[in-house]
């Protein structure tokens, strides 16, 4: 298990603030952290992987043809 600090979150490319990364824990759109002490929060690596596989998800679904085989006839 891997926990990931509010810095790792910034270089796997997710830019948000700490308030927008709150906002968002509280609206249910971003997997809630794991608070370590008073002062210390971090998230579990497999929770954010799949909240960004999620949203690929989500970005596939509207392309035209996502639901199309991408296998290539021989």
């Amino acid at each position: 298990m891997t926990f990931l600090s509010f810095a790792d979150l910034r270089v796997r490319g997710i830019k948000y603030s700490r308030c927008q990364i709150w906002r968002r824990v509280k609206a249910g759109t971003f997997p809630p952290p794991v608070k370590l002490s008073a002062s210390r929060n971090v998230w579990l690596e497999r929770d954010i992987d799949a909240w960004m596989a999620a949203l690929v998800a989500e970005r596939d679904e509207g392309l035209p043809g996502a639901a199309q085989s991408t296998a290539v006839p021989l």
